[in-house]
């Protein structure tokens, strides 16, 4: 039979949700019976099949190039080759290990972020049933066309966006759409054009999956054009920031690039001046690039965030991008979803109205022990309309607490019907033996048109009892009266209700009613009126107690924590509440009023409001991006398809990895394996320790670095020429000695140092400070003018010496050089322990918190043993022995180190004392303070 395919009304895609089902289908030529087969190829062939565009991958040559080209990476290149044109293979393999191993990372890392597309996919089912040709069909998803009319059933993921056309009691879960907490009830009625997707309660869209029970729809957008996909689009478009950490090292790089061609230029026209060969004085420029270049930097940052790693996984979270260890710990805004990062996502029981009084219920979660309380103070006895309305709650009720294998307790069915079961258990009322006693005849399942289920009980041999629950409004109106017998109220009833909804609360209203006659079942009539109110139960996804702690924390870091989620604004408010992001008279931003705002609106209230409720995917992008357009480091916790954009623009971006999709999951660089918002300030002080550190290590290796270069550069400006060869206090072998064997052995430890006790005391660090601040250089400066003054100083006391007593020139020379590489390395020993603390002693953190740096101080004291005393390494570093005398004199001059660093620390915390009136706590001290104050709770 052929069927007629009804002439398209026009309708914008946007507004399906706000027009009649008969007019969207009548929109899209379409009818309940669905298209004909040949009408729905021709529509797939215009609209092209229903899959998510996939974003061309990147080959393996082009990221392994990517990472190549950093300048960093140039200066590495060149001193491998510097290496090897001195002819020492073994130094230039080392250098160029550093290059490949720091390449194969980022190569790694990159690689395994390109698929967070991909991960898309999997969120389009592979078979749908449909309705073609008038009857019901089985067809791949990717096949579908608006137009098609398609049958859902729980169980069932959506397969492109659909207007509903037929519902009886659907519901689906929206939470990685939508960031919804519980499973929306869905009806045919429209919407509001304006509503917010999360409010499109006439739609179900591709990607979420049908709890509970039946629907037939229409597909008004597939691939592309769903909401999934416009989220496909923002990921593919959302930036991929470079971390400030990358972005210091980068600068780092380019200045030391720029400054080592220019002084070895320099040195090398200096050199033919005063008369150098040509070769030799081009072994001088060699020499000194040597020397400045800090060979061990790259393994020494990548071992320092290996390290950060390894510990923040011990915390809970897992990092997927190397650099994001460093980056959140410079994070001063941290937004964060609700739903199971802030809340434990499992609705809770949390307040009680029966005719004898209000009552909380204390416990959270699925966890079954607690107790009721009122005005804070525990109920002896519970009071029996209390009992007699959690029963009711339970027995109306299809949901059933189960004993988990590893340990506590999971639920089976609706999260808001399994609360009630929760509750009546924390009274001592178990579901199973309530059902027992009072079996189940009939009952009439919620569905949203109507609000509210009721079920048929039997009591006794021949007595029944119809209990209901639903919409308070809606079980007020079948009500005659309160279950103490005294008149019902409705509006005092209601009062209650607006309390209780004003905490954030979804409220359901419980009553019952004892037929006269025995009925065989439940129709409209039986439940139509004559119940007694048993009272109304309030019921939240309660906060993590760990939460609220580690929000606190994160203010008096100085880090704002901002509240984003998809859930109501009214529960939002409640939430950010008692966690301490608001204050009563704050207000919560919706998402339909982030969409109205102008940029420079949007901006002002990025930066001062604190809670957002009722977003869009889009909303979160363009609050993340106007808080970095304000200079901020953003860090964005999500677990849902919707926050993916956001968590790939921002600076930081953590997934849960409980709740949290694949497609979030792939856009992150950090997953905490908890969804606790504590792991994440866990997370962030590691990030702090992190840094701390490498600033630590470059403090340490620069005035080596300095020093070296200074060496040779005064010696070639004023040493004299012997032989015609130029007189050099270290050869560039022995350079390389000092900056890939000694600086790494002592740095290393550095990594593992214990936290700075002001660690979570002090604000974030600025964006726009580099990574070398002022107090680094001035240390640098003055470590590496001790360095030069005490290697040349017993270079020339030890070469002029050694003359003196009747050896060659070449004799001298090696002593004389043994003697400066020594001083040099006994400077480093001793500035380590200067180092431990970037600001105080090492007394600050503990003299043995960091029992590597004696393991570090000792292997390189046995290497430099070996150093001076062992042939082979004479052959090949052209050492030689030293006296005791000459031991004590290099110990000497090194030990000046400890004084000098120690006054000029003192001289830093008073210097910041008076600036600022606090002691300094880490590489820099701005004050920053959040705008919004903790709730006094």
């Amino acid at each position: 039979m052929k069927q007629a395919t009804p002439a398209p009304a026009r309708i914008e895609q946007t507004s399906y949700h706000a027009e009649p089902a008969e007019v969207v289908l009548a929109a899209l030529g379409s009818s309940e019976n669905g298209l004909l087969t040949t009408e729905a190829q021709r529509r797939l062939a215009e609209h092209g099949p229903n899959v998510l565009p996939r974003a061309a991958r990147e080959g393996p040559l082009v990221l392994l190039y990517r990472q190549i080209k950093s300048p960093l990476i140039y200066v590495l290149l060149a001193s491998a080759a510097l290496a090897f044109a001195l002819g020492k293979i073994t130094d230039g393999a080392v250098v160029l290990g550093v290059v490949v191993l720091n390449t194969l990372i980022g190569f790694i890392q990159e690689y395994r972020a390109g698929q967070e597309i991909e991960a898309l996919a999997s969120l389009v089912p592979e078979l749908v049933t449909v309705m073609r040709d008038g009857g019901k069909i089985t067809v791949p998803a990717e096949e579908l066309a608006p137009g098609d009319v398609v049958l859902l059933a729980a169980g069932d993921k959506a397969a492109a966006d659909m207007r509903l056309l037929r519902v009886k009691n659907l519901a689906a879960d929206e939470a990685p759409l939508t960031g919804e907490s519980v499973p929306v009830r869905k009806h045919v009625e429209p919407v509001p054009k304006d509503a917010a997707v999360a409010d499109r309660k006439s739609m179900v869209h591709g990607g979420t999956l049908i709890t509970v029970g039946t629907g037939q729809a229409v597909v008004v957008a597939t691939g592309a054009q769903t909401e999934i996909g416009k989220i496909s689009s923002m990921l593919r478009e959302a930036a991929e920031l470079e971390t400030p950490l990358t972005r210091s090292l980068a600068r780092v790089a380019q200045v030391l690039t720029v400054a080592i061609a220019i002084v070895a230029a320099l040195m090398v026209a200096v050199a033919l001046v005063r008369g150098y060969p040509f070769i030799e004085a081009i072994l001088a420029g060699i020499t000194l690039a040597v020397a400045a270049i800090p060979e061990g930097l790259p393994a020494i940052i990548t071992i320092a965030l290996a390290i950060g790693v390894r510990r923040m996984a011990a915390r809970r979270a897992v990092v997927r991008k190397l650099p994001a260890v460093e980056t959140l710990g410079q994070a001063g805004v941290v937004c964060t979803d609700k739903t199971g990062t802030l809340t434990r996502s499992e609705m809770t029981v949390a307040a009680i109205w029966a005719p004898s009084g209000g009552y909380e219920l204390s416990g959270v979660g699925y966890a079954p022990e607690g107790e009721l309380r009122r005005e804070g103070k525990p109920v002896g006895a519970t009071p029996d309309d209390v009992r007699a309305l959690l029963r009711a709650a339970a027995l109306c009720n299809d949901a059933r607490l189960v004993q988990r294998e590893g340990g506590g307790f999971g639920i089976t069915g609706d999260p808001t019907e399994a609360a009630l079961v929760v509750a009546a258990q924390k009274l001592g009322m178990k579901g199973d033996v309530l059902h027992e006693e009072a079996p189940r005849r009939d009952a009439i399942p919620f569905e949203s048109e109507h609000k509210y289920m009721a079920t048929l009980h039997v009591t006794a041999p021949r007595a029944q009892e119809i209990l209901m629950k639903g919409a308070p409004e809606v079980v007020l109106g079948r009500a005659a009266r309160r279950v103490d017998g005294e008149p019902l109220d409705r509006s005092a009833v209601l009062e209650h209700v607006e309390v209780m909804a004003s905490r954030g609360m979804r409220v359901l209203a419980v009553a019952s009613r004892k037929p006269e006659a025995w009925i065989e079942g439940l129709g409209e009539a039986e439940v139509a009126s004559g119940f007694e109110l048993l009272g109304l139960v309030g019921m939240i996804d309660p906060p993590r107690p760990e939460a609220i702690e580690a929000v606190k924390a994160c203010q008096r870091a100085g880090i704002t924590v901002k509240m984003i989620t998809g859930d109501h604004p009214v529960t939002a408010k409640a939430i950010g509440i008692e966690i301490g992001l608001l204050v009563a008279a704050d207000e919560v931003v919706t998402g339909r009023e982030l969409s109205a705002m102008s940029p420079a609106d949007l901006a002002e209230a990025a930066r001062t409001r604190n809670v957002f409720a009722r977003v869009a995917p889009e909303h979160k992008l363009r609050l993340v991006e106007a808080l970095q357009a304000a200079g901020q480091v953003v860090a964005m916790t999500g677990d849902g398809v919707n926050d993916a954009p956001a968590l790939k623009q921002a600076n930081i971006g953590v997934a849960m990895g409980i709740t949290g999709t694949a497609v979030a999951k792939q856009a992150a660089d950090i997953v905490l394996t908890d969804d606790n918002f504590a792991s994440i300030r866990a997370a962030v002080e590691e990030g702090r320790r992190v840094y701390d550190n490498l600033i630590k290590a470059l403090a340490f290796v620069l005035p080596t670095n300095i020093g070296e270069a200074l060496v040779l550069l005064i010696a070639v400006l004023f040493f004299p020429l012997v032989d015609g060869r130029p007189l050099l206090p270290m050869a560039p072998v022995q350079i390389l000695w000092i900056n890939l064997v000694a600086t790494v052995t002592l740095s290393l430890p550095l990594a593992f140092e214990a936290k700075e006790p002001n660690l979570m005391e002090r604000p974030p660090r600025r964006t726009s400070e580099p990574i070398l601040g002022r107090f680094v250089l001035v240390r640098t400066v003055i470590v590496a003018l001790l360095m030069t003054a005490g290697a040349l100083g017993l270079f020339l006391m030890e070469y002029h010496d050694k003359l003196g007593e009747g050896l060659s020139p070449e004799f001298a020379l090696r002593e004389a050089q043994t003697m400066a590489v020594t001083t040099m390395v006994l400077f480093q020993v001793f500035y380590l322990l200067n180092c431990r603390s970037l600001h105080g002693s090492s007394l600050s953190i503990g003299l043995f918190s960091n029992p590597l740096v004696y393991v570090g101080i000792g292997t390189l004291l046995l290497l430099q043993l070996g150093f001076v005393y062992l042939p082979f390494m004479h052959t090949l570093f052209g050492a030689a022995p030293l006296g005791a005398a000459e031991w004590a004199k290099a110990v000497a001059a090194a030990l000046v180190v400890l004084p000098v660093i120690g006054l000029e620390k003192w001289w830093q915390r008073r210097r910041s004392l008076r600036r600022t009136g606090r002691t300094p706590g880490g590489p820099s001290f701005p004050v920053v303070r959040p705008r919004l104050r903790p709730h006094p709770s």
